[in-house]
């Protein structure tokens, strides 16, 4: 055999081997990711939305590893891991309870307010966060309701926003001491039964007040702190400040670098500002700026009992004032409020985790009341469910107060007037 024909069957077989090789090496890189990857699953939590408890399920949204070609895979073998979480998350304001609303709910000696929410509750039950301000303290029927100014609302208030959804609220406004340490002991005891619900802004004891809260939903952890910066006059009695938290620069700041590390989505909502007027004021654009500052990623505002903008300063969300969700005032502008939307996203890539907020959206409600003596047949409306019975031209009020929630930012989505995709 000629020495030229045995070299080209040599190198055909040693073209053999070397491919053989290369399969083979091949085959073991996507095993070892393969296993990786069955790792990092169990490792990374993943959650499905149900009404109630989270189900651990793996996220439909998971990007995975990824294999450009065999170039890639041989020359590179860093794992590029890549999930994304998101949750939804609504926000609405004030539950101002006036006594013809209480009176409204109460029927065969019991009070119920789930029939006054029920157009609203659909929309609500939709997101994973759902958020209001308790502006009128729970204190219980036993230490006898009252109206303004000095409110203490039935307990029953607080079953029918939970029933609607409802699992972020806010404790610490201008009211929280209208009826004294009774009444907040009874709110916070009520609030303690439903763990499941992040309450924040007055606490019963100093330990509740210190303890780190803690939430998760779908993977992403969160927590709520709350202040107001009035308090109508009203002082706490010494040495129990756990009672409300009073906005103070220096306390927030250390609040807020005790949880900012611990959480991926940190809200703090504000009871600020100056009441009845669709301008937020400076004091509130600098706790604004300052809170953002350190690192907030949502801030909730409300007090004003009307609609003020939302906005973004740098990477945070600022709703400088949600308005009234209920209550029995009078005007248009007092009895819209809005419901400000947002999506959370938690992406994690290469070792860090990003949260951004997306598709923030403004949408509008409506209490109405049959005006007689005293007021009845009280009920929360979306705007979009309206016509000129309710309230009369509420395509212009429309147009009005979404232009006023939006502040003509563009990044601020409205919720059209024509849709009932709720």
């Amino acid at each position: 055999m000629s020495s030229k024909k045995t070299k080209k069957i040599n190198n055909k077989t040693i073209n053999k081997k070397k491919k053989k090789k290369r399969i083979h090496t091949i085959d073991i890189l996507i095993l070892v990711l393969l296993i990786i990857l069955v790792i990092l699953l169990i490792q990374v939590p993943f959650g499905l939305k149900k009404d109630k408890e989270p189900v651990k399920k793996l996220d439909p949204n998971y990007v995975g590893i990824t294999m450009n070609d065999i170039n890639t895979l041989e020359n590179n073998i860093k794992n590029d891991l890549v999930y994304e979480k998101e949750i939804s998350m609504i926000m609405v304001g004030d539950a101002l309870i006036h006594q013809s609303i209480y009176q409204d709910a109460y029927k065969n000696g019991k009070y119920d307010f789930r029939k006054m929410l029920s157009k609203v509750k659909p929309i609500i039950s939709k997101y994973d966060l759902a958020y209001y301000n308790q502006e009128t303290i729970l204190g219980g029927s036993a230490l006898g309701v009252s109206t303004y100014p000095r409110f203490n609302s039935p307990y029953e208030v607080g079953d029918a926003f939970r029933d609607a959804g409802f699992n972020i609220v806010s404790l610490a406004n201008n009211h929280t001491l209208d009826r004294g340490k009774q009444a907040i002991i009874n709110s916070t005891n009520y609030w303690k039964k439903y763990p499941k619900v992040l309450v924040a802004g007055s606490y019963g004891s100093q330990s509740d007040r210190d303890k780190v809260q803690i939430f998760e939903k779908n993977g992403i952890t969160y927590t709520m702190l709350s202040y107001t910066t009035d308090t109508n006059g009203l002082r706490i009695p010494n040495g129990e400040n756990y009672l409300l938290n009073v906005y103070n620069a220096n306390t927030v700041k250390k609040d807020i670098e005790k949880v900012r590390n611990k959480v991926d989505l940190l809200i703090v909502a504000l009871h600020w500002g100056q009441e009845y007027t669709n301008t937020p004021v400076q004091e509130q654009r600098d706790i604004a700026k300052y809170l953002a500052s350190l690192g907030v990623d949502i801030i909730v505002g409300c007090h004003p009992h009307v609609i003020e903008p939302m906005t973004f300063i740098d990477n945070t969300l600022v709703i400088y004032s949600l308005g009234n969700f209920i209550s029995s005032q009078n005007t248009v502008n007092q009895r819209t409020g809005l419901m400000a939307s947002v999506k959370i996203k938690k992406t994690y890539k290469e070792g860090k985790t990003y949260i951004t907020l997306e598709e923030p959206t403004a949408r509008l409600v409506y209490t109405y009341y049959k005006n007689t003596v005293p007021r009845v047949n009280y009920m929360i409306y979306p705007y979009e469910q309206l016509n000129n019975n309710i309230l009369n031209n509420y395509k212009t009020h429309y147009n009005t107060y979404i232009n006023i929630a939006t502040g003509g930012n563009k990044k601020i989505e409205k919720y059209p007037l024509n849709s009932w995709n709720i």
